[in-house]
């Protein structure tokens, strides 16, 4: 009898990927270069988009779908055809940043109406360590009518998606990998190779897949922090944070982290199903959550900061006006989802300072349903201040006289990444 992957290589068996964002949909169009694949979401809209060639998250083009076995659903039905599933929603927090599993687990309602003996469920959505045994196989049990491990196998396999970047992708990055025993792992392993080049890690269990994906971002998180708290010191001692570090980064060792705002739904998120985890455990995670704190209030400090210089030339913070240029969580993406832009914007907007919003990727309509503000049809000019909040490419060739046009007298830059140092002579400049 074939097993679960020889029945895929053959087409005999159905691939799902349930929830097509920016980790699902890459994943489910590499498999249908290999297998056939059912890709299932429950926007209608997002898979019409899709059906027609079209990334509603804006990171693919039409030359990814080209050639892909693939059919895009929303219907759960469906899904009843396929005997390999792979969940890759999203896992955010909620507005108390406790860990929201809503949307997991109705994924995994969605597999446990429809899974079959012989099927294979493996979880990519990022987690607590022991989410996917402890929260998710008991549901598929319940609701299935069927054994664990006995009728059907499980598996985790983090995911590693860096949006914005065409670099590090699927098919580049080694996979970690995992499954609920041998014969599983080795299933797993082998139909995740498949799209793959770069091979996969073995892990030795469930748990310890979880836990290195959660270590991944919590550790960025930390060392991010750590330069933030540097950049809040050095500016106390009026010298330039990168000009520290581009001394120190001379030295073989140093680790090459850089402060700026943390947001997004990865870096700054998962420390805090980390911290779930650890607090259920009668263990309060001090690093991480200090880290957490630095990284979480930094919009207000930028906007604080660029309060006082904008009253220290003897304006009216009142009648100020200033423009953010940038408004989503990274460079060169769309994702505005816990983009801590919207921070700055309401900091400033409390001292009732009027604040235009620019961004080349982002959708006003997005934000305005998001935060409370859009963006602005066109730059306008008079700025007494201008925060460059995200490096998108369009952002990166700009001179001191573009900046100039759009300012009042004496200008001011907020450079929060620092990639105008130097360049600016003739305006007032700031950077973390």
């Amino acid at each position: 009898m074939k097993n679960t992957y020889e029945q895929l290589m053959n087409k005999e068996a159905k691939l799902a990927v349930i929830g097509l964002g920016y980790v699902g949909l890459p994943i489910a169009l590499e498999f249908a270069k290999k297998v056939k694949v059912i890709g299932f979401d429950i926007s209608q809209e997002r898979v019409d988009m899709m059906t027609n060639g079209v990334d509603p998250s804006g990171e693919l083009d039409a030359s990814n779908f080209a050639g892909c076995d693939i059919h895009f659903t929303t219907s759960k039905e469906l899904l009843k055809e396929a005997n390999f599933f792979i969940v890759a929603v999203p896992t955010p927090i909620d507005e108390h940043k406790l860990p929201d599993l809503k949307p997991l687990l109705g994924a995994t309602t969605t597999i446990g109406k429809v899974l079959k003996k012989g099927d294979y469920v493996v979880f990519e959505s990022t987690v607590y360590p022991g989410c996917t045994e402890e929260d998710c196989i008991p549901l598929l049990e319940e609701l299935s009518g069927l054994k664990f491990i006995d009728d059907f196998k499980v598996g985790y396999s983090p995911e590693r998606i860096n949006p914005g970047d065409k670099e590090h992708t699927l098919a580049k990055t080694i996979k970690v990998v995992s499954g609920c025993d041998a014969e599983s792992l080795d299933i797993i392993a082998k139909t995740y190779e498949l799209v793959v080049q770069a091979g996969v890690f073995k892990a030795s269990s469930i748990k310890v897949a979880e836990a290195a994906k959660i270590i991944e971002n919590t550790q960025r998180d930390v060392n991010i922090a750590f330069m933030n708290e540097l950049s809040i010191i050095f500016n106390r001692m009026g010298i330039n944070t990168y000009e520290v570090l581009e001394a120190a980064g001379t030295k073989w060792n140093f680790m090459r982290f850089s402060p700026g705002l943390v947001g997004g739904h990865c870096i700054g998120v998962d420390p805090y199903y980390l911290t779930h985890k650890a607090q259920a455990l009668d263990y309060h995670a001090q690093v991480i959550n200090s880290g957490r704190y630095v990284n979480d209030t930094m919009g207000f400090y930028v906007a604080k900061q660029t309060v006082k210089r904008i009253i220290s030339y003897g304006k009216d913070i009142s009648k100020a006006t200033v423009l953010v240029m940038g408004a989503t969580f990274k460079e060169n993406v769309e994702d505005i989802r816990n983009s801590k832009v919207a921070d700055v914007v309401n900091e400033l907007k409390s001292y009732s300072v009027h604040v235009d919003v620019a961004d080349p990727k982002a959708s006003s309509e997005h934000l305005k349903h998001e935060y409370g503000f859009g963006l602005v049809d066109k730059i306008g000019a008079g700025y007494d201040a201008i925060i460059l909040a995200v490096n998108h490419a369009e952002y990166m060739n700009l001179d001191e006289n573009y900046f100039k046009s759009i300012s009042a007298e004496p200008g001011l830059l907020v450079d929060i990444k620092g990639i105008y140092r130097g360049k600016i002579k003739d305006m007032n400049y700031w950077s973390l």
